[in-house]
C-alpha cells in the first residue's frame, strides 16, 4: 500500500541518546508532507487529463476506423461504378459496330442496286440510241433513195389533188 502524508504526519520515530533535533525532523517531515500533497494532487490530475486524453484518442480511434471503413466502402463503389461504365461501354461499341456493320451492308446492298440499275440503264441508253440510229439511218435511206426525185418531178394528179381541195373547202 503507497504511503499517503497523513502516514507521514503521524510517523513517530523513536527515541535515542544523541538522535536527531525533534523540531528540525518535524519541519522536515511537514515539507515532505506538502510537497509529498502536491505530488499526489499533480498525479490524480495527470491521471484525470490522461483518462481524458484516453477518451479523445479512443473517439479519434473509432473515427478514423470508421473512416478508413468509409473510404474502403467508397473505393468499391468507386471500382464497381468503373467496372459497370467499362461494360456499358463496351456493350455501347459493340451496339455500335452492329449499327455500323448493319449500315454498311445496307449501303453495300444499295451501291450493287444501284449500280445494277446504272448498268441497267446504260444497256438500255444503248439499245435505244442503236434503234435511233437504225431509225434515222434508215430515214435517211428512204430520202436517199431516186424513188423521191421521180416523184418530186413528176406531175400531180388530178383527182388526188381536186379531192383535197374539196375537202379543204368544205371544212372551211
Amino acid at each position: 500500500m503507497p504511503l499517503t502524508p497523513l502516514d507521514i504526519h503521524n510517523k513517530e520515530f523513536s527515541r535515542r541518546i544523541r538522535g536527531y533535533d525533534e523540531d528540525e525532523v518535524n519541519e522536515f517531515l511537514d515539507q515532505v508532507i506538502k510537497d509529498y500533497e502536491i505530488v499526489i494532487r499533480e498525479n490524480k490530475e495527470l491521471h484525470n487529463q490522461m483518462l481524458s486524453l484516453q477518451e479523445k484518442l479512443d473517439h479519434f480511434a473509432n473515427i478514423e476506423d470508421t473512416l478508413s471503413k468509409t473510404i474502403i466502402v467508397a473505393q468499391e463503389a468507386a471500382d464497381e461504378v468503373k467496372n459497370n461504365a467499362k461494360k456499358e461501354s463496351q456493350l455501347i461499341v459493340k451496339e455500335a459496330e452492329k449499327n455500323a456493320d448493319r449500315i454498311v451492308n445496307e449501303a453495300l446492298v444499295k451501291s450493287r442496286k444501284i449500280a445494277m440499275e446504272v448498268e441497267e440503264l446504260k444497256k438500255q441508253a444503248s439499245i435505244y440510241r442503236a434503234r435511233f440510229r437504225t431509225l434515222v439511218e434508215a430515214q435517211l435511206d428512204l430520202l436517199s433513195v431516186d424513188g423521191w426525185d421521180t416523184l418530186e418531178n413528176r406531175e400531180p394528179e388530178r383527182s388526188y389533188d381536186s379531192e383535197r381541195e374539196r375537202e379543204a373547202k368544205e371544212i372551211y
